[in-house]
C-alpha cells in the first residue's frame, strides 16, 4: 500500500510539473529601444567615438575613410555606405571589421537619425 502511494505521488508531481507553460515574452521581456531625440552629439557620436574613431578618426583613417567631423560622416551617409557597413549589408564592408556587429539598438539609434535627415545637432 505504501509503496503504490509514493508511485502516485511521484506521479501526480510529474504530470503537474509537466503541465507548467511559460510565456517567454514574460520571462525575457524585451526592452524597447529609444529612437526619439537622438541627436548627432548626444547620441552618434558618443557611439562613433567608442566603436568607430578608434580607426576612422581624422589621426588614423584606415581604409582611408574618416567619419570624424560632421562633413565627413554625412559624406558616408548620403552615399549609404555607413548604414550598409554598420548593418552588415551584402556589399558592403562589414564595421568594425573584425569585431562583433553594433547592438540593434544602437543601429536603430543612428538609423533614426538618419531618417530623421541626418542633423548636425
Amino acid at each position: 500500500m505504501k509503496k503504490y502511494l509514493i508511485s502516485g505521488l511521484i506521479l501526480a508531481s510529474l504530470l503537474c510539473g509537466s503541465c507548467y507553460y511559460d510565456v517567454e515574452e514574460e520571462i525575457y521581456p524585451t526592452l524597447a529601444c529609444n529612437t526619439s531625440d537622438v541627436t548627432l552629439s548626444g547620441v552618434v557620436e558618443p557611439l562613433l567615438k567608442s566603436k568607430c574613431y578608434k580607426c576612422h578618426d581624422a589621426a588614423n583613417n584606415n581604409g582611408n575613410v574618416t567619419l570624424e567631423g560632421y562633413a565627413n560622416l554625412k559624406k558616408y551617409v548620403d552615399s549609404g555606405q555607413f548604414l550598409g557597413a554598420i548593418k552588415h549589408s551584402p556589399g558592403f564592408s562589414q564595421m568594425p571589421k573584425n569585431e562583433a556587429m553594433l547592438v540593434d539598438c544602437d543601429i536603430q539609434k543612428i538609423e533614426a537619425w538618419i531618417n530623421n535627415g541626418a542633423l548636425q545637432n
